[in-house]
């Protein structure tokens, strides 16, 4: 008897085992892309209308949870209770897709159709609690095939993963039949011919759109990014505050000496509040006007240059009236006239337990409960930003030549009318995991008429919590990878170049047909963009402005919020069937 369990629980998770291996080495840094088009038919085919339901579930459940367990292994280290309660709570899907699926087979529900809505569905509810987390879904996968993520700019990243789930339905059905068979029956040629047909249309169209491009796009400005490689402990102990400021400066001048008009440093690596309006409130402000004076000597009659730093201001409370400091993840720019921009940008999407620890004011006791699980010893919970920034530049060599002393008289006049005749362009800032929600890039990329409003993107990123530190050796880990990848998407939806500096890698420019482009014009970062890990350098390069406006970035994620609302409607028409099927057993 015992033997005749172990087998059909054994029949019922190799499936899922095979599945969720294949969903992970399609992913960077391994790249199978491939497998993802056949990934989840071993997960559709276990979804028997014969198997036992609870069973089914239990094992999707336990094999959903290894699966995100080691693919998340990166959050270890940063926050093992953040880690390992995310993991539990994400596992939920599986069980979930389970049930919805093997609710579609017994009422006969084409696959080809079922599948896509409810796995790209699934991609939408991941950490739907959380602010939702955009990662690992089957359209990154695809991140190289520039010719399919051109739907993008319609559909969004979900476009490509309702294609390729498509695809995995249909081979299921197919197998189903063969089965059956009923392979050759019309209905499945039918099917056949449907899909081949939105296969071949995503490739045709995706041609036309790369095709097309040269009519759009013009070459913009040059711009640096600037990488530095200190793991978070390095960064996090202060003792190398200056070292650390020090090495982006210099690698910043190199930038500047090779031509660039706008150099990019990453997320918080000036650790310093840059916001003099704060610096009375502190208890000493050295550090803050020393490096304040450095980037404003930098900047003067150089380059534009774009700061990731510690934001602050003062704020005063409802109830008591009392003044505190509010403190954000900004980002500051510093403009050849040696000024710092009235402009800076506060992240608006925090990082849960990495920047916010939730529920400080709605339900302070299990706020308080949630911090003895953080890795700190006190609350280092920021404020959120408000406002969707957007950052302009003119050319800084012409800016540079209009604040030369050199000049006099006539040639003065001459440079300062140069300067304000001089092309201006528009930038926005998302900072680390900003990058990966499409709602922000797109509340960047057009004003509420729908109009574009900016001529490119950059991301910062310290992504120096997910690399191993040992022997003075920095070891990546496969987040720097899978985080950039997730650009070529924002790119494409957009048709906004992306330019990355990244704390410990990977910093690169994508440019708007979704191509992370290797080499540049200057630099000493590795010429392979994905190999730029745990090393530190620059680049500078030009960035490609597109005047092209999508219809994603008018009208959003409609396809991901019309998937997530099928999953809901298949979830309480399979929950409906179980009670009224328990209500007949108990009669």
């Amino acid at each position: 008897m015992k033997s005749v369990k172990i087998k059909n629980i054994l029949l019922l998770c190799w499936p899922f085992v095979a599945s969720g291996l294949m969903l992970t080495v399609i992913q960077p840094s391994i790249s199978f892309s491939a497998l993802a088009w056949v990934a989840l038919v071993p997960f559709i085919l276990v979804c028997s209308p014969a198997a036992k339901s609870k069973s089914l579930a239990l094992i999707a459940y336990l094999v959903s949870l290894c699966y995100w367990l080691g693919n998340l292994y990166w959050i270890y280290p940063v926050t093992l209770p953040g880690w390992l309660a995310f993991c539990f709570y994400t596992a939920l899907l599986w069980p979930i897709l389970a049930f919805a699926l093997q609710y579609c087979r017994k009422k006969k529900i084409p696959l080809f159709i079922a599948v896509p809505v409810l796995f790209v569905g699934a991609e939408r509810l991941q950490g739907l609690f959380l602010g939702g987390f955009f990662w690992r879904f089957l359209a990154h996968s695809q991140y190289q095939n520039i010719t399919l993520i051109q739907i993008a700019d319609i559909f969004g990243a979900a476009g490509v993963s309702f294609l390729i789930a498509m695809v995995n339905g249909l081979i299921a059905e197919l197998i189903i039949a063969a089965g059956g068979k009923n392979l050759f029956k019309i209905s499945n040629l039918l099917k056949t011919a449907l899909v081949c047909g939105a296969v071949v249309a995503a490739v045709i169209y995706g041609r036309w759109r790369i095709n097309q491009s040269d009519k759009f796009i013009e070459a913009g400005p040059l711009v640096a990014a600037v990488q530095s490689n200190v793991p978070q402990s390095v960064k996090e102990s202060g003792q190398a505050d200056s070292v650390i400021f020090d090495g982006l400066l210099r690698d910043s001048y190199a930038s500047a000496k090779a031509g660039a008009e706008l150099i990019v440093w990453p997320e918080t690596m000036a650790q310093a509040i840059l916001d003099t309006g704060v610096w009375p409130f502190l208890v000493s402000s050295e550090t803050e006007k020393n490096f304040d004076n450095a980037l404003r000597e930098h900047s003067k009659n150089t380059a534009y240059v774009l700061v990731g730093a510690p934001g602050g201001q003062i704020r005063r409370r409802k109830d008591d009236l009392s003044i505190y400091l509010a403190r954000y993840n900004s980002a500051f720019l510093y403009k050849p006239n040696g000024e710092q921009a009235k402009e800076k940008y506060n992240k608006i999407h925090l990082v849960p337990f990495g920047e916010v620890v939730p529920f400080k004011k709605s339900a302070p006791w299990l706020h308080k409960l949630l911090m003895k699980f953080t890795p700190y010893d006190y609350d280092y919970t920021l404020d959120y930003g408000s406002e969707y920034t957007v950052f302009e530049m003119a050319d800084g060599k012409k800016i540079a030549d209009s604040n030369s002393v050199e000049r006099t008289g006539k040639e003065k006049l001459n440079a300062i009318r140069y300067t304000l005749n001089a092309k201006r362009y528009k930038f926005s800032v998302m900072i680390c995991y900003e990058g990966t929600v499409p709602a922000i890039a797109r509340r960047f990329a057009v004003d509420k008429q729908g109009r574009k409003r900016i001529d490119w993107l950059v991301n910062i990123s310290n992504d120096g919590w997910f690399v191993r530190f040992r022997n003075g050796k920095v070891f990546p880990s496969t987040e720097l990878a899978q985080h950039a990848a997730i650009y070529a998407f924002r790119a494409v939806e957009n048709r906004l170049a992306v330019v990355r500096s990244v704390n410990t890698g990977i910093s690169c420019l994508v440019d708007t047909l979704g191509r992370i482009r290797n080499g540049f014009l200057a630099g000493t970062l590795p010429r392979q963009a994905m190999k730029r890990t745990g090393c530190a350098g620059w680049f500078v390069d030009r960035v490609p402005i597109d005047k092209r406006t999508t219809f994603f970035s008018r009208n959003g994620q409609w396809l991901d919020f019309c998937c997530a609302l099928g999953l809901c409607l298949f979830i309480m028409a399979a929950g409906v069937r179980w009670k009224m099927k328990n209500s007949r057993s108990k009669k």
